[in-house]
């Protein structure tokens, strides 16, 4: 059995979920959480970085980020999320983007999180809200077509779109209705988003 160390709320870990559920593997996944804050927790010796999601082998040895573990995943499951050829670079692109909307709304997070707010830095803040807004433009201008099968992009910005709603409350929704749509679409299409779901 393989050990997938997260939580509820990350939206790394959810994309690993997900991508399991589409690639058939959910039952050959034990979920274990983790505590990225507890210095006793075993996910420091998992992965030095301290850093969710990892995945724990048969044979002991451990996989992390998120993109190697869903990489390794569509390896075991014969292929399936990484495209061949040109497609292959168009998906991990928009996985790029896609987790740099997860790493910039999570620094946003964390601001208020680790910081008291006399020690707040509004331009900081600003600074990751900018990446998040030309992000979000960026792909409603052209939101990936699902008809021709899913990728691992299509599962990065589902998860990208709903740590969003999770965090900021989905105040991205009013600006995007085509991401919504596309958002709509995903969910309909892939159970396992609703399924993976927290509440804030």
């Amino acid at each position: 059995m393989l050990v997938l160390r997260s939580s509820p709320a990350s939206p790394f870990g959810r994309k690993v979920k997900i991508a399991a559920a589409i690639l058939g593997l959910s039952d050959r996944i034990e979920i274990v959480p983790a505590d990225t804050t507890d210095p006793s927790d075993s996910l420091r010796r998992q992965n030095p970085l301290g850093k969710i999601p990892a995945l724990v082998l048969e044979d002991g040895r451990v996989l992390y980020d998120s993109r190697v573990i869903a990489e390794y995943l569509d390896h075991l499951a014969g292929g399936g999320l990484h495209p061949a050829g040109e497609k292959r670079f168009d998906a991990l692109t928009r996985q790029a983007l896609a987790d740099g909307i997860m790493d910039a709304a999570i620094l946003q997070v964390y601001e208020g999180r680790f910081r008291g707010p006399d020690k707040h830095e509004p331009k900081w803040v600003e600074h990751q809200a900018g990446k998040v807004a030309r992000a979000l433009a960026s792909v409603a201008a052209a939101p990936p077509s699902l008809g021709a099968g899913l990728d691992i992009g299509h599962v990065a910005l589902a998860c990208a779109l709903g740590y969003l709603d999770l965090r900021f409350g989905g105040a991205w929704r009013n600006e995007h209705p085509a991401l919504v749509a596309w958002l709509d679409d995903f969910a309909e299409r892939v159970p396992a988003f609703e399924k993976t779901k927290v509440s804030a």
